[in-house]
């Protein structure tokens, strides 16, 4: 055990004490954050306050703003914990290409130590950054306004957290494995980089997107996660602006926000209920952690 907590640290260390490293990781992330503050959060409250006009003062503008900032909020973790996680996994690959694999397998530390060791190292950074983003983004939030969340609510958020980052580094794993150059794991990463936004709904809403694409994106877990931040922060902040409507439009409002914003996730034409969408991504993990296992003995110090 003493072993394996050192190998981890180690991963650990590797990541966090390279600066850039650690900027680059978060790069989705500032993209998303930059795009918001330009265009895009003014862009949505528009759309919702043209939406809300019909009902006069009924929906108040500061809880349409609010509702922006939940937006943001579920952007930024559900792409942070992605590039973090595979960029932590990395370190795998450069061990391989600067032969340091071979001093770690002469070492007395079993096999499965050695993977652990990376997939804990992959799903702590995740875990350490979202949660300092999650924070940083309900600080910012709460002098903004209110999104009405219970304790509950924010148990559940960093809850979601660790289940994103093992979802994460379960699903980029078996890819880093197969790298055999910090070149092609970088440009793999900058593929992810540019993707991932539009996978989990960051950029656009999965909802403006045609069926099949919403299937596709669906298939990943974090579009899952994404999802599942994406409700817990703004659901009780819609279900007050239901209250203040008093169902003089029938619910039809909140709804269409639900619709428009919410990007649950589809896959094969069947949209996913919040508890199908917890199970299929344990299931993916599963599945992934098999993989793992099946992979590394068989891809590990090979050239």
């Amino acid at each position: 055990m003493k072993q394996f907590l050192g190998l981890t640290r180690r991963n650990l260390l590797v990541y966090f004490k390279d600066v850039q490293a650690v900027l680059f990781s978060m790069l989705t992330s500032i993209i998303v954050f930059v795009l918001f503050v330009l265009f895009l959060r003014q862009t949505y409250a528009d759309s919702i306050a043209e939406q809300a006009r019909l009902l006069g003062d009924l929906v108040k503008q500061q809880d349409i703003d609010m509702f922006t900032y939940g937006l943001l909020l579920s952007g930024l973790m559900g792409s942070s914990v992605i590039t973090v996680s595979y960029h932590t996994l990395t370190t795998v690959v450069r061990d391989r290409e600067k032969r340091i694999d071979y001093d770690i397998a002469a070492t007395p530390i079993r096999r499965w130590q050695i993977v652990l060791s990376y997939f804990t190292a992959s799903v702590v950074s995740a875990i350490l950054m979202t949660c300092f983003v999650l924070t940083a983004g309900l600080i910012f939030v709460s002098a903004k306004g209110s999104l009405y969340l219970t304790v509950g609510d924010v148990a559940r958020l960093y809850g979601l957290t660790v289940l994103a980052a093992l979802s994460a580094a379960a699903l980029f794993m078996p890819f880093v494995l197969l790298f055999k150059s910090t070149s092609a794991s970088g440009a793999f990463f900058g593929i992810l980089s540019a993707a991932s936004g539009f996978v989990i709904g960051a950029f656009m809403p999965i909802s403006q997107f045609s069926k099949a694409v919403q299937s596709f994106c669906g298939v990943f877990p974090g579009t899952g996660v994404t999802a599942l931040y994406r409700t817990t922060l703004l659901q009780r902040l819609l279900d007050r602006m239901d209250a203040g409507i008093g169902g003089v439009d029938g619910g039809s409002f909140v709804k269409g926000i639900e619709e428009a914003f919410f990007s649950r996730v589809c896959l094969f034409g069947k949209t996913l209920t919040d508890g199908q969408t917890l199970l299929y991504i344990v299931v993916l993990i599963a599945v992934c952690l098999v993989l793992i296992a099946v992979l590394f003995p068989k891809l590990y110090r090979r050239k």
